[in-house]
């Protein structure tokens, strides 16, 4: 079984082991790949919570951590509840921003009817002033990037993601909303945080113009190259600064804003949707445009690394870098022709449950186009120098930008009762897939993520 990990890092003491890896496909088990965590003697705030809870501390047998940016610890307590429990990190201020953005939409969620396509791990509670959150852990679950690792986010799962976040674009927004839950106490509609109306962080604008020193010693040298994929081609900047300012003047909704494969779960074969630190009132184009680019992201890499059924002998063996030009564009095709009809599933499934703002698709297409770059950046932390592959998904990211409006149709994000267009390359693909060793004009010498 294939499992995967977040591109962001990992917990600074949660390191894989064979023998927790092992657990993963028990059938009481998360099937996701384990972490040994971080040691609750040093978090003593994680059982404090539990305890006041009425759950009991974690058991020690048994206990895991998943990947991610956030320490995070999954087993059973004491009292027998299976538990999944997580700590976000303060803002240099003091502030707890991220805890407060969950806590919102955790109230504002609580609205939803039994039934609603919009799924979420049961929120148990949370300690504020240590910013720790308990939520129900789902057994079982897999996580959306392994899902379509496999190739089972078919386009019924890409319906059922649709109108999850169409639901969750429609969610009431009336100031002090209501039913959520704080330091373990009952749901007090007075204190839950007020739905944060900040502008969302990405792409950062100041770093369009120049990368911060500040931040230079966190990103690998792969990475700077990413910014600078970005930063040296004048195009692109224009058009990011288009796209939000269009945001800008475009109506505002309930938005995850970090919306990723790995933020989705399958169990007992439902689709949850997870982690909200990040929710905010924004542009729904960008969530939109977020699953778009997953589904762009995976079509990049199938170009060199194909997955699933092989579609000839020559794609079983292992792909190389010195494809011809005919070979690059048949490939390129043939993935956009496998992955375009789940993007036209999650917005069927979108337009069933919610009617979009005539600009949204567009918008999202240029959503899209940040999403690659912003993957880009994300999966060259571990890297020295880009890849061909990772040019490419920068290339295609371009395209989108600089005319969202000529991708729409072949994306399928128009109208589903217009007729839609046979794909071809030329409306997405761009030169940099079909040379993918020569630089991209952006990606020129200039002379000297997330």
């Amino acid at each position: 079984m294939t499992t995967t990990t977040s591109t962001t890092a990992a917990p600074t003491e949660a390191v894989a082991t064979a023998s927790t890896a092992a657990t993963a496909s028990t059938a009481d088990a998360p099937a996701l790949i384990r972490f040994r965590p971080t040691g609750l003697d040093t978090a003593p705030e994680v059982n404090a919570l539990l305890e006041r809870l009425g759950l009991g501390p974690f058991a020690p047998d048994g206990l895991t951590a998943f990947g991610g940016r956030n320490d995070n610890w999954a087993g059973t307590t004491t009292r027998g509840r299976q538990v999944f429990v997580k700590t976000v990190a303060r803002a240099p201020d003091g502030s707890r921003p991220e805890i407060d953005r969950a806590l919102a939409f955790e109230a504002t969620a609580a609205r939803l009817p039994a039934g609603s396509p919009l799924r979420t791990p049961e929120h148990l509670g949370t300690d504020r002033e240590s910013a720790v959150s308990a939520f129900r852990l789902l057994p079982g679950s897999r996580s959306g990037s392994e899902v379509a690792l496999d190739g089972d986010f078919d386009e019924a799962l890409c319906r059922e993601a649709g109108r999850a976040v169409a639901t969750l674009h429609t969610l009431g927004t009336a100031d002090g909303a209501s039913g959520g839950t704080s330091g373990g106490e009952a749901p007090d509609p007075a204190s839950a945080p007020a739905i944060d109306t900040g502008e969302a962080p990405l792409p950062p604008m100041r770093w369009l113009r120049a990368f911060p020193w500040s931040e230079v010693q966190d990103r690998s040298m792969a990475q700077i190259a990413a910014w600078k994929l970005v930063q040296d081609d004048t195009e692109v900047v224009a058009a990011l600064h288009r796209l939000r300012e269009r945001e800008r003047t475009a109506p505002h909704t309930p938005a995850h804003c970090d919306l990723r494969f790995d933020q989705f779960l399958v169990h007992d074969g439902q689709l949850f949707l997870c982690d909200w630190e990040e929710f905010r009132l924004a542009d729904p184009a960008r969530d939109v445009g977020a699953f778009v680019g997953e589904w762009l992201f995976q079509a990049t890499y199938s170009v060199f690394a194909p997955t699933g059924e092989p579609t000839s002998a020559k794609d079983a063996v292992a792909p190389c870098f010195d494809l011809s030009h005919e070979e690059i564009v048949e490939r390129g095709a043939a993935g956009l022709r496998h992955h375009i009809p789940r993007i036209a599933a999650f917005w069927q499934g979108y337009t069933e449950c919610r009617t979009p703002d005539p600009e949204l698709a567009e918008r999202a297409v240029g959503f899209a186009g940040w999403h690659l770059y912003d993957r880009l950046i994300a999966t060259a932390q571990a890297h020295a120098v880009l890849n061909p592959v990772a040019r490419a998904a920068a290339g295609i990211g371009r395209t989108l930008l600089l005319n969202p409006a000529g991708a729409v149709a072949t994306l399928r994000l128009a109208d589903p009762a217009v007729p839609h267009p046979a794909v071809t390359p030329a409306a997405v693909l761009p030169t940099a897939v079909a040379h993918p060793a020569q630089p991209h004009p952006a990606d020129a010498p200039s002379g000297s993520p997330r």
